[in-house]
């Protein structure tokens, strides 16, 4: 089991920064790999971005060169910094665990998911 809670949503304004943090906890933390992923109102889940055992990452096309993922593993914390945001990046933003190997975007391979943070951008 694996228990994930998310930190740090809010609201800014464009061309602002926020980062996230999530929290993960349970006996199989250190066997996962993690990703961040978001959904808007009225739209489809979307991948954010991904790190998988080895630390290798993958990106989102749309947050590519914007958003950087990374991994406290001292701290069992995932982390989401978010530059050069815009009103399209306004979401709620989920941490996901999975025991896939490689970080991947393709959502239907995490098992464990945290309830989601708020982020929203205003023009």
């Amino acid at each position: 089991q694996v228990h994930l809670v998310e930190f740090g949503g809010g609201s800014v304004q464009s061309g602002g920064s926020l980062s996230l943090s999530c929290a993960a906890s349970g006996d199989s933390v250190k066997i996962m790999s993690f990703a961040w992923f978001r959904q808007a109102p009225g739209k489809e889940r979307e991948g954010v971005a991904a790190i998988g055992r080895d630390g290798v990452t993958r990106y989102g096309d749309s947050v590519k060169a914007r958003f950087t993922v990374s991994q406290d593993n001292e701290k069992n914390t995932l982390l989401l910094e978010m530059n050069d945001l815009s009103p399209e990046d306004t979401a709620m933003y989920y941490c996901a665990a999975s025991p896939v190997y490689d970080g991947t975007l393709r959502a239907q391979f995490y098992t464990y998911w945290g309830r989601g943070t708020q982020v929203t951008v205003s023009s």
